[in-house]
């Protein structure tokens, strides 16, 4: 029956230009249940939540909301109706404090004193009930992933949201903060709350949802009970093939060192230790990981090894030479060889305003190829579009915006401006984040054909069997410095936690 339904999207059409999004979408949720839905980078996910919130208008379809038509053309629209979303890159305005955000839309009137008195009690008993707590003056500009996280979901619970739609709401947790977001899912879940929870690991979505509904090439091609499927099952329907769920390498073998870092040490603005007296050593044809709880290094040592940032004190070799401070420079490193996918790919890998060919030409527009001072762009929008299709970005558009491209597309065009310039060493920081099953198999497939190709590959990620199924070696971080060594074939997930936490394992 129509009234079993707390949402469902009719026949809904959407085109961007020459790009179809969405093509005669027709998905139900159950009141009460959380749903899965699953799909590769570009499969219209995103695009029909955000019909659904009100971001975009369908260009033609009818939305329900439990069983009437509705007219939701904004989110203010949507919110009036009891949805709330939380986007995969959040939507808050950093330079305002946690409250603001969490008014905007909702002042409760000129007198905004009274509104934030109002929201003021609402946090405190949503910390109290859920365990929510964030600190209503601090700016988000200050908080971490996790925290803003937190924020986003507060904005909709302050709202008393009775649907919730989460885009990708793990791909930039820590396994920690994943537990307790599922922990508060289930007890939402549990109040008679509806949940659409869109994600590319299926574990996840196994272990949460009760129903399922896959996207591929913007329809919903199955709908599924959960109960009924498989991850391998799903990952077909996805993709529209089989996908290998598991990474097939030989053994690697080391070669000559090319690259020495010994006691580097890096403090923050607030004298806070980000890197005690960190070495290591990377050898052409082995790809090391480095494992730890977000915040305790990694990302800064990824950033002092591609140049961008200096350490206090510490040295660093290359290809067998010392490289003096005015050696470090990005673009020098860049010439040699070094290579760098960062972590925060929209922050420090893309331009979100440019086209995607200047997007993936960052870093390299002083090539002779694309003319030098005199830019060729025929030259910078072939270069891209072989790109595209050597990484199979979709929408393959060079003149489309950064920003009109969903974050695992993001993210393969960096890969591919990166891994296509042939580099010596790449540096690597969560290379799969918020990437469907199908480019997570061709990624995988692209860092150890480096590594048999002789590239020294240092990969970061908070993926534990991502860095158990790819690393030769691994590391794992603490408080800033390295905590202890390992070989997968010798380790568990249990061992490297325990070393993630600073407790050695053999000791315990």
């Amino acid at each position: 029956m129509e009234q079993d339904y707390a949402v469902e999207a009719v026949a809904i059409t959407k085109r961007f230009g020459a790009t179809m999004a969405n093509r005669g979408v027709d998905l139900r949720v159950r009141r009460g249940t959380i749903h899965g839905l699953v799909g590769e980078n570009g499969a219209g996910k995103s695009t029909l939540m955000s019909i659904l919130f009100g971001f975009y208008g369908a260009d033609s379809g009818e939305i329900r909301v439990n069983g009437a038509t509705a007219r939701i053309r904004s989110p203010g629209d949507a919110m009036r109706l009891g949805l709330g979303m939380v986007h995969q890159h959040f939507m808050l305005v950093e330079a305002m404090s946690v409250i603001d955000n969490i008014m905007l839309g909702a002042e409760g009137g000129l007198r905004l004193r009274r509104g934030a008195k109002a929201v003021r009690e609402k946090l405190a008993v949503l910390a109290r009930d859920y365990d929510l707590v964030v600190d209503p003056d601090a700016l988000v500009a200050s908080l971490d992933v996790g925290q803003r996280q937190r924020v986003e979901l507060l904005k909709a619970l302050v709202r008393d949201a009775r649907i919730l739609i989460l885009d990708e709401p793990t791909s930039v947790l820590t396994p920690d903060e994943t537990a307790k977001l599922f922990t508060l899912l289930r007890r939402l879940h549990a109040e008679g709350r509806t949940i659409v929870l869109i994600t590319h690991k299926l574990r996840e979505v196994l272990e949460l949802t009760s129903e399922i509904s896959v996207m591929r090439a913007g329809q919903i091609v199955a709908s599924l009970a959960t109960s009924q499927t498989t991850a391998a099952e799903l990952a077909e329907a996805m993709v529209g093939r089989k996908v290998a769920l598991r990474v097939s390498k030989n053994p690697g073998v080391a070669g000559e060192r090319v690259l020495e870092a010994r006691d580097l040490c890096l403090r923050g603005a607030d004298g806070s230790v980000l890197l005690d007296h960190v070495g290591l050593e990377l050898h052409a044809g082995e790809i090391v990981g480095i494992a730890g709880v977000s915040g305790n290094g990694q990302s800064e040592l990824l950033e002092v090894l591609a140049g961008l940032i200096m350490p206090q004190s510490g040295t660093l070799a290359m290809f067998g030479h010392d490289l003096p401070p005015g050696g470090r420079h990005p673009a020098r490193l860049r010439a040699e060889g070094v290579m760098h996918v960062p972590e925060d790919r929209q922050g420090c890998g893309l331009v979100m305003p440019f086209s995607a060919s200047q997007s993936a030409l960052l870093g390299y527009a002083g090539d002779r190829a694309f003319g030098g001072l005199f830019m060729n762009q025929a030259a910078i929008n072939a270069d891209c579009r072989a790109k595209m299709q050597a990484f199979d970005v979709r929408p393959p558009d060079p003149d489309l915006v950064t920003s009109g491209f969903s974050g695992g597309n993001q993210q393969k065009l960096v890969l591919a401006r990166e891994i296509l310039r042939h580099p010596k060493i790449l540096l690597i920081g969560q290379p799969t984040r918020g990437v469907d099953i199908g480019a997570i198999e061709f990624i995988h497939k692209q860092i150890v054909a480096l590594r048999d190709a002789g590239v020294a590959v240092l990969l970061v990620s908070v993926e534990l069997d991502e860095i158990l199924a790819l690393a030769d070696r691994i590391l794992v971080m603490c408080n800033g410095r390295i905590s202890g060594e390992r070989r997968p074939e010798m380790t568990s997930e249990r061992d490297l936690g325990l070393l993630m936490a600073g407790i050695n394992a053999e000791a315990a």
